[in-house]
């Protein structure tokens, strides 16, 4: 009867130890399931892309054999070389780009310079207006799409770049907030050493603000080059001519007659080429995206 209590400090120990050993096998085996079903969605997802570069090196009569080959039989490099003679790639590709660089710098400068007057400064109705441009997110484009296609026809803007373009110097309202709340994280002291030294505000945004926001300009660039460069509704309700049209405009001509096969492996060369400037710009601007999001909180 004595010799219990003794083992029971024993007893207790190796209670433990195989408690914890449980609990160990049970989150390795959790940890085995999440990886593999990570590498099953990974798997999903990259399916479609090489599909695509296979795609984009076979001839007309191996894309149609079924069963589909992963790998062609003879890689038809000269499909990338037939794109540039058949269509006028070139132009579509330089035109989107222009379009693009002409949509960041705007959406950049206007919202930044809009976004500085939200975090620096304090007025009666700031709260309210704040609430009402966020609330302009939730309309949807075919809401606007009439009223300012009527306006921009009124303005003779039709067949030109300029209702794509000029409207991103008015500020985009996610962008806004994006940078307002990196704003509000900078220093006052800052600022304050800027108005004694007789700054003004616009030299405040220009000179310190904007110097001190490399990730948030970078997000807002990454953003607005895709929205750009990925635009369709937009480019084909005001470009009517040929030679203003973009990638958007000139991929969807290429597969939506009726009249002729379409050329698929033409299609995913065009699209392999017009994936490179994201995949540039986000390699580039990875790590300032990332701190970007870190630093003002928005998932």
């Amino acid at each position: 009867m004595n010799s219990m209590p003794g083992l029971s400090p024993t007893l207790n120990e190796s209670n433990k130890d195989s408690a914890i050993v449980k609990v160990r096998r049970s989150k390795s085996k959790f940890n085995g399931l999440v990886f593999l079903l990570l590498v099953v969605l990974a798997v999903i997802m990259v399916v479609p892309s090489i599909n695509m570069f296979s795609t984009a090196l076979k001839s007309q009569a191996d894309i149609l054999k079924f069963p589909p080959r992963i790998i062609p039989r003879q890689i038809e490099w000269s499909n990338f070389s037939a794109l540039f003679k058949q269509y006028e790639y070139l132009l579509w590709y330089k035109n989107s780009l222009f379009i693009a660089v002409i949509s960041v710098c705007g959406t950049v400068l206007s919202s930044s310079i809009v976004a500085f007057g939200f975090a620096r400064y304090n007025a009666k109705g700031k709260k309210l207006l704040f609430t009402f441009m966020l609330g302009t997110m939730m309309l949807p484009f075919p809401v606007l799409m009439i009223p300012q296609f009527i306006l921009f026809k009124n303005l003779g803007w039709v067949d030109s770049i300029l209702p794509i373009t000029v409207p991103t110097f008015f500020g985009s309202a996610y962008m806004i907030f994006l940078i307002t709340q990196f704003f509000k994280s900078l220093s006052n002291e800052l600022f304050d050493a800027a108005k004694i030294d007789g700054c003004s505000e616009l030299h405040q945004w220009w000179k310190i603000a904007l110097p001190l926001s490399g990730p948030v300009v970078a997000t807002v660039a990454i953003f607005s080059f895709i929205n750009s460069w990925n635009d369709l509704i937009g480019q084909v309700l005001y470009l009517n001519s040929s030679e203003k049209f973009t990638l958007t405009i000139g991929m969807t001509s290429m597969y939506s007659s009726a009249n002729r096969l379409v050329p698929w492996n033409m299609v995913m060369a065009a699209t392999i080429l017009a994936l490179i400037p994201i995949l540039v710009l986000f390699s580039v601007a990875q790590k300032y995206f990332v701190e970007s999001i870190v630093l003002t909180g928005v998932k």
